[in-house]
């Protein structure tokens, strides 16, 4: 067994046992947290596929700036057991139902792709992912509609500005 195949084995199960704990999780922002080791080991993930870029960005804006937005809403909402209401026995059955259908759905799409024998992805060959070529294609063929969208974020941000500007 390859440094790769373990470093791959112990992010996945990283990610797995850290989703099921944002589930099982009681306190809301030790869910966020689990969150934030979920995001952490799909980075790794992605920097075993050669797009280190793609991994930057999921840590920068997802494990960053999503993460402390979650946590801000779940501390200013100031979560109680006695305030949340209780669920009855119908809604629950209709929860564990639907679970147990989306369940089925994912075995099936599983049994499929292994049928089918997809293209197993190659790890660390090619130059696809990295940010250089990134780079050199988006400031070249798309520099245009780079621009734009950046005009629109950036009339975007004086829109927010000025509607949250007291009088």
């Amino acid at each position: 067994m390859s440094a790769t195949q373990i470093i791959f084995w112990f992010l996945s199960a990283l990610a797995l046992v850290s989703a099921l704990m944002v589930l099982l999780s009681k306190n809301p922002v030790h869910s966020v947290l689990w969150l934030i080791s979920v995001f952490f080991a799909i980075s790794g993930h992605y920097i075993l596929l050669n797009a280190q870029f793609l991994a930057i960005v999921n840590l920068i804006v997802y494990a960053g700036a999503i993460m402390v937005l979650f946590l801000f809403v779940i501390m200013l909402m100031n979560l109680n057991k006695d305030m949340e209401p209780q669920k009855n026995m119908w809604m629950k059955l209709a929860g564990a139902i639907s679970g147990g259908c989306l369940l089925m759905i994912l075995v099936s799409l599983v049994r499929q792709a292994t049928e089918i024998g997809g293209k197993v992805a190659e790890m660390k060959t090619g130059n696809i992912g990295l940010i250089g070529n990134l780079g050199k294609v988006l400031f070249n063929e798309y520099v245009v509609p780079f621009e734009i969208s950046s005009v629109l974020f950036l009339s975007a941000m004086v829109g927010a500005i000025v509607i949250g500007k007291k009088d």
